[in-house]
């Protein structure tokens, strides 16, 4: 069984180097940009600056035979199996980044906060943070 992955739109960010980025948005990522492909403003239409949302990224610089890591590139750390950990080394190299939209300069580019990945990576999906009080 295979899937097909659409990226929807790219990261743009001043993080070039996956080595030197955060390990958690939370921990001094700077803002970035999401820009998305005009096929899917229609997609975006509801989003507004303040919503906190999920970004999901395809780390497309990670290693994908790895099944076991230090977590946090720890070497004192003991290896773990890589679905226990956050690390962007594993088969299907999916990240889930919380961020808070900022900004959006147009209706294909959104400024968000706390986004530790590096320039270039692909987006493949946003979707809202629900809680009890602004499920949709």
């Amino acid at each position: 069984m295979s899937f097909t992955l659409t990226p929807i739109g790219r990261v743009e960010s001043p993080l070039t180097d996956p080595g030197a980025a955060p390990k958690q948005g939370s921990e001094g990522a700077p803002d970035a940009w999401l820009v998305f492909g005009p096929e899917f403003e229609e997609g975006l239409r509801d989003l507004r600056a303040g919503d906190e949302v999920l970004v999901l990224t395809w780390l497309d610089r990670g290693d994908r035979a790895v099944l076991s890591v230090h977590p946090r590139d720890d070497l004192s750390a003991p290896l773990r199996g890589v679905f226990g950990t956050r690390s962007a080394d594993r088969p299907n190299p999916i990240g889930i980044h919380r961020a808070r939209i900022l900004a959006i300069e147009s209706p294909l580019r959104l400024r968000v906060s706390d986004m530790e990945a590096v320039d270039g990576t692909p987006v493949i999906d946003v979707k809202p943070v629900l809680d009890a009080r602004t499920e949709r």
